[in-house]
């Protein structure tokens, strides 16, 4: 029986990446404060957030300083846009920021709302650029198998998961996606991470080489993939990659709206993971998702060709109404003056080992396995571990531990068969104990509840 506030709910919200079928009689968890690294709903039941929201929350609620830097921007200066000449001073020192932390030499930064619009505006800007370079069929753009970019018809497109494009009539045709680098399901018998590594290089080589190299211009990647199932690529991997790229002049965009600001322990992925990109994409921990904020930050070379280019044209015409808003723009300065000051990587780098232990200890079981991982992670629950043999995705097993986990007071995410771990970065050890007892129970009933099923149908 729904509430009356979750009745409302499902009479009027559009809910993403939820079965509408489904949803107006199981009803939705409705929250209603935070504190910490714990959420509360509207009947004052306690949750760990152990996705830190979707990926983003990384200082965790509560958090007066970014609340009253809105607050005070909002009596200053609620909103002023950037086009047409206009500018802001949030605007402008947020944008140094992010260039002296870049993870390459930066030139300028593009500003929009979501790292689906940063994504998107990646996609454009290759395009745009390659025009402007006088380079027309220089367009397509190579992403990942379980890659996961956003959801505008563009990043979407760069997603690659099914879900993503079945009915909505995606990819777009210039969009190709390449091997995913994760070598306990796709790696041969006996390969080694090294030499799956390889592997998955040689075949980008001849996947650019089949597409024609003068018509490949940019290829996406996450340092550790998020949606498509906490994927930490294999030893070696963007060391292989990379050179393939540069033989091809084909430009590497790291998409950093999960890793950036500390996740692996290091201010963006590309830097822990040996990555060169030429551009990067931010969003989520940029304003510990207090406020809706991404950010593009590119190069001399591209910001030379749209110059060129607006020489030509009269105007570079791409923007959004909320590209460098000013409230958004004064929490993102305050979020990173919070992570300098507090050392958010010391503390990432000083709680991930602990992390990384419990997580491994759910996964020594033989109806589990836990991929390597960072500051993140998952738990894939299997029909057969040996034979990496997986449920069938009717039986929703990992769902069903997530509403397991709800139960017990911890909120999670299932990803196909894996149940995904990512906590806001603030989160102490005791926190993280507490976090996996409640995932371990979860667990146990989740594989209690398949037994019963057996049970049945045998």
């Amino acid at each position: 029986m729904l509430t009356n506030l979750q009745a409302r709910d499902v009479a009027t919200v559009l809910h993403p990446y939820s079965n509408l079928a489904t949803l107006p009689s199981q009803g939705t968890l409705i929250l209603e404060r935070g504190q910490g690294v714990y959420v509360h709903d509207v009947e004052g039941k306690p949750y760990i957030e152990g996705m830190a929201g979707l990926w983003c929350n990384a200082l965790g609620h509560g958090v007066e300083e970014l609340v009253e830097a809105a607050a005070e921007q909002m009596r200053k200066l609620p909103f002023a846009h950037l086009f047409t000449g206009k500018s802001h001073d949030p605007a402008i020192a947020l944008a140094e920021k992010l260039k002296e932390l870049a993870p390459m030499k930066a030139a300028k930064v593009f500003f929009t709302s979501s790292g689906s619009e940063a994504n998107d505006t990646q996609m454009k800007l290759v395009w745009y650029v390659n025009n402007a370079l006088g380079r027309p069929q220089k367009k397509k753009i190579i992403s990942r198998i379980k890659a996961y970019h956003g959801v505008t018809i563009a990043s979407a497109s760069l997603t690659g998961l099914p879900n993503n494009h079945i009915d909505f009539d995606l990819p777009l045709s210039s969009v190709r996606h390449a091997g995913c680098p994760h070598h306990w399901r796709f790696g041969h018998e006996g390969e080694t991470e090294a030499e799956f590594s390889a592997r998955l290089a040689a075949e980008l080589d001849a996947q650019i080489e089949a597409e024609g190299p003068e018509t490949v211009a940019a290829f996406i990647a996450e340092p550790v993939m998020g949606a498509g199932g906490v994927i930490v690529p294999p030893e070696g991997y963007f060391a292989a990659i990379q050179p393939i790229l540069e033989k091809h002049d084909v430009m590497l965009i790291s998409d950093e709206v999960i890793c950036g600001f500390g996740r692996l322990g290091e201010w963006f992925g590309a830097t822990k993971l040996g990555m060169k990109p030429d551009t990067v994409s931010v969003a989520k921990a940029l304003t510990s998702s207090y406020i809706p904020l991404g950010a593009v930050i590119i190069p001399d070379w591209i910001d030379e060709a749209l110059v060129a280019q607006s020489a030509k044209i009269g105007v570079f015409g791409h923007g959004f109404t909320y590209s460098g808003h000013p409230v958004a723009a004064a929490v993102g300065l305050k979020t990173l003056e919070i992570y300098e000051r507090i050392n958010i990587l010391g503390h990432v780098t000083d709680i991930t080992p602990h992390f990384q232990k419990r997580l491994k200890a759910l996964g020594d079981h033989p109806g589990r396995r836990s991929p390597r991982s960072r500051a993140c992670g998952a738990v894939e629950v299997v029909a057969d571990k040996a034979a990496k043999r997986a449920f069938d995705p009717k039986t929703a097993v990992a769902a069903k531990v997530v509403a397991f986990a709800q139960d017990e007071g911890l909120i999670v995410r299932a990803i196909g068969d894996a149940v995904a771990v990512c906590p806001p970065l603030v989160i102490t050890e005791a926190e993280i104990d507490e976090l996996f007892d409640r995932l371990g129970r979860a667990l146990d009933r989740g594989e209690e509840w398949v037994r019963k099923e057996r049970s049945r149908e045998g």
